[in-house]
Parts: structure tokens; C-alpha cells; sequence
């Protein structure tokens, strides 16, 4: 019974299914941009936490930040990737259905398909572009694509490996001058250190920025909770 109601079900006319692939896509642009918003707020929290905590000599705990902070500067990069590519699919959507008056229905677009399988890829997106993977591949706007790849894309926290040139840029952004009047030597060994192995003056000169190591890993925490 359900087939033949789906069968009598009139199919959407392509104007109607624009906009409302479209209205989803400016929702997905606008949930890209407010965890844009969000990661940007609490990573200025973090770069005065790295500052204050070169300031103590504590490199351990700044090196430890620094590396949060460049896997932030990531993902913000990335979800400027994503809603670039959100726009145009949009955009190449608008084309499909120009063409569509004319022919009477929605053709194929390569472009959109590549973009969709791109976007799949994205943990930040993947769940979304599942969706309209399917609305489109009937609609017949792309082909079916296999779609493995998205619980890779879901456990997969960062696509890329901080450097250590990396870390040390940030470091050197955000507290050069404070880290570059350590012996080259002392500023090595420290920035080995991991946080929790700080000295004992180093845990006692804590209290003015990040408390201890439990504040320290809640720092870390909120930033990858806005990543996510």
C-alpha cells in the first residue's frame, strides 16, 4: 500500500525542490559561521592563557595550548572550505533548474556531484550532504555515490597532524618576546615538557592563570567541543 501511495505521489516541481535544497544550504552556511563564531571566542581565551603562562616560563602548558590553538585555526579554515562549496552547490543548482525550464527536468550536474562527495568527506558537514546525497540522487540530479567514507569523516577528529613549526609559530605570535628571553636550551627542554610535569614554582605561579591541570584539560576540552 505505502509503494502505490509513493508511486501516486506527484513529484516535486523542480523550482519548488531549489528552494528547498537552497533554504537548507543557507541553514547550513549560517550553523558553519556561529561555530566559526564560537571556536574564535574561546581561542581568544586560549592566547591570553598562552601568554600569561610564558610569562610564568611555563612553556609546558603554553606548548600544549598552542597546539589546540593550531588545530582550531584548522578547523576554521576547513569550514570556510565547506560553506565556499555549500555556496556553490547552490549556485550550480540554480543552473540545473534554468536548464530544467527548458528541457523539462533536472539533469545531471557533474559539479554538483564532486561537490557533494567532497563535502561527504568533511566530518563537520558529512551527516547534512548524506541527506542530500539522497535527495538529489533521486531527483536525479547526480548519480548514487557509496558513502563509506562518512563514518571515516565522523570519527575522524583532525584531518591533519599539527607540526612542531607549527606550534612554535603560534608561540612565537602569541608570546615571542616572553619565550625568546629563555636560553635556547631551557626554551627546548620546556617545551618538551608536558604540562602536567611542571616544576613545583611553576604549579604555585599557576594560580594566576590556568589553575592546574584539571583547568588546563577543561580549556582544552571547550575547544574541541566548538570544533566538533
Amino acid at each position: 500500500m505505502e509503494k502505490i501511495k509513493t508511486m501516486l505521489k506527484p513529484t516535486p516541481h523542480p523550482q519548488q525542490l531549489l528552494r528547498d535544497w537552497q533554504r537548507k544550504l543557507r541553514q547550513e552556511c549560517r550553523n558553519i559561521e556561529r561555530q566559526i563564531r564560537d571556536i574564535q571566542r574561546e581561542e581568544k581565551s586560549v592566547q591570553k592563557t598562552i601568554r600569561e603562562a610564558a610569562k610564568r616560563n611555563d612553556m609546558g602548558s603554553a606548548k600544549a595550548l598552542a597546539k589546540e590553538l593550531v588545530r582550531s585555526r584548522k578547523t576554521v579554515n576547513r569550514l570556510y572550505e565547506n560553506k565556499a562549496q555549500l555556496n556553490s552547490i547552490s549556485m550550480h543548482l540554480g543552473e540545473s533548474v534554468a536548464i530544467a525550464r527548458t528541457v523539462g527536468h533536472l539533469s545531471k550536474s557533474a559539479e554538483v556531484m564532486k561537490l557533494v562527495n567532497n563535502l561527504m568527506k568533511a566530518p563537520e558537514v558529512a551527516i547534512t550532504m548524506q541527506e542530500f546525497n539522497k535527495e538529489m540522487t533521486k531527483a536525479g540530479v547526480i548519480e548514487e555515490m557509496v558513502t563509506d567514507s562518512i563514518d571515516d569523516a565522523l570519527d575522524s577528529e583532525d584531518i591533519e597532524e599539527e607540526t612542531e613549526e607549527e606550534i612554535d609559530k603560534v608561540l612565537s605570535e602569541l608570546a615571542g618576546e616572553t619565550a625568546a628571553q629563555l636560553p635556547e636550551a631551557v626554551r627546548k627542554e620546556r617545551l618538551k615538557q608536558p604540562a602536567q610535569q611542571t616544576s613545583t614554582a611553576e604549579e604555585e605561579a599557576i594560580a594566576e592563570g590556568v589553575d592546574d591541570e584539571d583547568d588546563l584539560e577543561e580549556m582544552r576540552a571547550r575547544l574541541a567541543r566548538v570544533r566538533s
